[in-house]
């Protein structure tokens, strides 16, 4: 990587101990990041079947807080947040005035009128210039996105290996439920399906947290995780990524993000979304796997048998579980029932493959 892009490129607190690692660093979002140390395989399976800890520091915070924080909140999100208590959080999107996304997101509830927005690195600037537009009410946004680190410790040992560093029992955290403790705020999330949580601190502890973390999952052979496994795992998953499987042009109702469009409330092109779950959509996202040797990439063409394109994939890989090449992608309604067989454009070849539910097996 070009030595001057790397200085001009934000890195995170953890930076100097991916490099010592020998990752592989790219450009993401405007991030040194670190994309993978070993091999995206053996990140894949560490994950799923151990533990491993990705930084993902590059993600924004926003604080949001004052006497009508909630009330603002409903009025440029899609989910109903007045059902939360202290303590939860909750999977969310920022709906535009057409009824596209401007982003996908995780809020957290601290207290009544005190909530956190966790948002994609690639949308830091566009959220926060789309909220304060829209804040009409007694609320005051803070953008602490700089002085925060994030590490996700994910995988069925993910428990063993964090609890004896918290004094209190971290299994009592329930799944999209997080604790506060001494500064750091422990969440039972993530973003690869294979359970763990997510560490959020302050920069100046980041390092010594990391290294704690290794100390403490040392006996179960944890490692660091690049982006490009944490692609794949939430890929299989059928997890949307924004800019590949949703943007500015797809509707949550399209993209299959009914549950977390709530039309019993009044929002951002909530009108539209209303429109949409009684009249019906003219296309679909739905997951495929391939039945001939290849891989979908994004941007490749869904075929119909009469070689007529319905569609165009979205997020494609080649599957370190399954060792078979599966894909998002949206098709045209009448193309999108489960079982359905389509073809993908790959190259000069048209490939086989069948739409299935996610996530994938």
């Amino acid at each position: 990587m070009n030595s001057q892009k790397i200085f001009r490129m934000k890195k995170t607190a953890l930076h100097d101990i991916h490099e010592e690692l020998n990752a592989k660093m790219i450009d993401f979002a405007g991030y040194v990041m670190p994309v993978q140390y070993e091999g995206v395989n053996i990140e894949h399976i560490t994950v799923k079947k151990n533990v491993g800890v990705f930084d993902v520091s590059h993600m924004g915070e926003f604080y949001i807080h004052g006497d009508e924080a909630e009330i603002f909140l409903q009025s440029v999100l899609s989910n109903d947040i007045s059902v939360l208590k202290k303590g939860q959080a909750q999977y969310n999107c920022i709906p535009n005035e057409k009824g596209g996304i401007v982003d996908d997101l995780i809020l957290y509830k601290f207290e009544d009128n005190r909530f956190m927005l966790v948002v994609n690195a690639s949308n830091i600037e566009k959220d926060w210039e789309f909220l304060n537009n829209k804040n009409l009410y007694n609320a005051q946004l803070l953008n602490v996105s700089d002085s925060f680190s994030l590490i996700a410790i994910q995988g069925p040992n993910a428990l063993d290996v964090l609890n004896p560093l918290f004094d209190i029992e971290l299994s009592e955290i329930k799944y999209y439920h997080f604790e506060y403790i001494d500064g750091i705020i422990v969440s039972n999330t993530g973003y690869t399906g294979c359970g763990g949580f997510e560490v959020y601190c302050k920069n100046e502890i980041a390092k010594d947290l990391w290294d704690k973390i290794f100390k403490s999952g040392k006996k179960y052979d944890i490692k660091p995780i690049g982006l490009a496994a944490r692609d794949t795992l939430r890929l299989e998953m059928g997890f949307c990524l924004y800019g590949n499987d949703i943007d500015d042009n797809t509707s949550p109702i399209e993209a299959g993000l009914s549950w977390i469009t709530k039309t019993n409330k009044e929002f951002t092109s909530s009108k539209i979304f209303l429109k949409q779950k009684k009249e019906g959509i003219s296309k679909k996202l739905i997951g495929f796997k391939m039945l001939e040797k290849g891989i979908p990439r994004k941007d490749y063409d869904i075929l119909n048998n009469e070689n007529e394109i319905i569609g165009v994939v979205t997020s494609g890989t080649m599957s370190p579980s399954l060792n078979i090449g599966i894909g998002l992608g949206y098709v045209n309604i009448e193309n999108s029932a489960v079982k359905t067989e389509i073809f993908i454009q790959i190259r000069k070849n048209r490939k086989k493959a069948v739409i299935v539910n996610t996530p994938f097996k």
